[in-house]
């Protein structure tokens, strides 16, 4: 497994792998789902499913990401691989900054945030450790602002407030104040 894991770090420099990784996606998505997150694509790699609530068509919406961990914060990188534009996920979890995550079959809410210039800064280095081919991604994106969004697990009557009273809550810092 730690084979596969160093493979796939070291592929994930590759513009061509970025292509990969989409089409793979779907059936990642399907075996993390059946599996309860014990079998996945990213073998060796750090993954999570989230579940955002699509801007627009206010469906869910469900994506596999690979992840650090800060504390109790789960931490996840917009890079959409370097590609020109913002993964779609990013925009649900800016304008509905409660989700739902996957890890390892276990299922509960969050809220997020996107890190500072000091959070960032302090997370980057686990980022990574993590998947060392998101430096490749920022050097490839230099046009854009890859957002780093730290996860913190809430209560399901937390996230209810925070839908109800438009995903604002009371943070200032939470994702839904971010400009776009």
């Amino acid at each position: 497994m730690q084979i596969i894991g160093d493979l796939l770090r070291t592929l994930g420099h590759q513009p061509w792998f970025a292509h990969a990784i989409k089409a793979a996606a779907p059936l990642d998505k399907r075996l993390y789902r059946i599996s309860g997150g014990r079998l996945r694509l990213a073998i060796g790699q750090q993954q999570l499913l989230l579940t955002t609530i699509g801007r627009k068509s206010g469906l869910p919406r469900t994506v596999p990401l690979l992840y650090a961990r800060d504390g109790d914060s789960y931490v996840v990188v917009a890079s959409n691989m370097g590609q020109a534009k913002h993964p779609a996920w990013m925009y649900n979890l800016t304008a509905t900054p409660v989700a739902t995550l996957n890890v390892r079959g276990r299922e509960f809410p969050v809220r997020a945030r996107i890190a500072g210039d000091s959070d960032r800064e302090r997370v980057w280095p686990n980022v990574t450790q993590v998947y060392p081919a998101y430096d490749s991604y920022v050097a490839r994106a230099s046009h854009r602002d890859i957002r780093v969004f730290l996860l913190d697990e809430v209560t399901a009557e937390e996230a209810d407030e925070a839908m109800r009273s438009g995903g604002t809550a009371d943070s200032s810092t939470d994702a839904s104040q971010a400009p776009t």
